[in-house]
């Protein structure tokens, strides 16, 4: 049994890893999460009572209140999720991205490294400070090709250049300090929970309520989609068994375009909610937005290869339990849409 400090819980990929680890473990969490617009704790209600779950309302920027998470809570490991990752957001307003995902970083691999290097026997030797990426490091891919783990960095926005900046801190820290890392770098995920700024959710609540559905340029961009809970189980995995040093790439083997997407889900809600039939009526084209990536792949057969893991849904089985999820939380939805779990927040955190 570890206890595992993740930053950035109240996210949409932390609360489904949070969600895994404490009904799927014996593991405990601490969830270290600054409660920006993105993070959203009612997300984790089904485990908020747990006994082995804890929140800490911080921002991984503070030296001081990270270091005092460190020392109080004495973790076996960190996962760190926290991170400013809109790239819509990160063209209008890169300074957030600059602040959160690097310096944030190097604020916490530093109070990591204090805490490790206070550590004995078996309590130092099983450390691990697990860093959680992005494919969108590696830029843009042609039509053929996936990305891997040896490949350059070239990112194309300010979001990538900013998570490609904390992928080479923790591996410098790796290097110069001996810091027990291990990096993964996924794929798109999608899922419950997903705040709703985001292609697949915004397309959904779109289409039900009649509104327009856009997509950027020609629609042809191509994402490799990975479920949440495929990558909350892969992200355990590797936390657990991944070599020291190492970067694991995870992502679904599922490839579309942004249009193709967008028509599955206008198929799935004619079927589900006929009224308004056909959804892709709504279908909407906006100018594309600067530096948008062409294509991502990913390879995670290395991840196969040495753990046995395979993401468990496909493309289509993820995407109708997506669906089906928004169309059966409207509270949920609503509390977003609306901003009540803001003021709910603010009224429990002063956040």
């Amino acid at each position: 049994m570890k206890k595992i400090l993740i930053t950035g819980g109240a996210g949409f990929i932390g609360s489904a890893l949070i969600r895994h680890v404490i009904g799927n473990t014996s593991d405990s969490v601490v969830n270290v999460d600054k409660l920006t617009y993105a993070g959203n704790l009612q997300s984790l209600a089904s485990v908020a009572d747990n006994p082995r779950y804890r929140f800490e309302h911080v921002d991984i920027c503070d030296a001081a209140e990270v270091a005092r998470v460190f020392e109080q809570h004495q973790p076996d490991a960190v996962m760190h999720l926290a991170a400013e990752s809109h790239v819509d957001r990160s063209i209008t307003g890169p300074a957030e991205f600059i602040q959160t995902n690097i310096v944030g970083t190097y604020t916490l691999l530093e109070a990591a490294r204090t805490h490790w290097n206070k550590l004995e026997g078996d309590k130092k030797a099983n450390f691990r400070f697990h860093h959680i990426s992005t494919d969108e490091v590696y830029g843009s891919l042609g039509a053929e090709g996936f990305f891997t783990e040896d490949m350059p960095y070239e990112p194309n926005s300010p979001y990538s250049a900013s998570k490609a900046s904390s992928d080479h801190l923790v591996r410098a820290w790796h290097h110069t300090y001996g810091m027990p890392v291990v990096t993964t770098n996924c794929s798109n995920n999608y899922g419950p929970y997903h705040f709703p700024e985001k292609l697949i959710p915004l397309v959904i609540l779109n289409a039900v309520s009649g509104k327009p559905l856009p997509i950027y340029g020609k629609g042809d961009n191509i994402r490799d989609w990975l479920y949440v809970d495929d990558h909350a189980r892969a992200l355990h995995l590797v936390m657990n068994k991944g070599r020291l040093g190492e970067t694991y790439n995870i992502g679904g083997w599922n490839e579309k375009t942004n249009l193709e997407v967008v028509h599955g889900i206008c198929t799935i809600l004619d079927e589900m909610r006929p009224q308004g039939a056909p959804h892709a009526n709504l279908i909407t084209y906006v100018k594309d937005r600067p530096g948008h990536d062409q294509r991502y792949a990913i390879d995670a057969s290395k991840l196969e290869r040495e753990f046995g893991w395979k993401p468990q849904e496909t493309f289509e089985t993820g995407l109708r339990k997506t669906v089906e999820w928004y169309l059966s939380n409207d509270a949920w939805i609503k509390g977003v849409t609306s901003g009540a779990y803001r003021e709910w927040m603010q009224k429990q955190y002063a956040a």
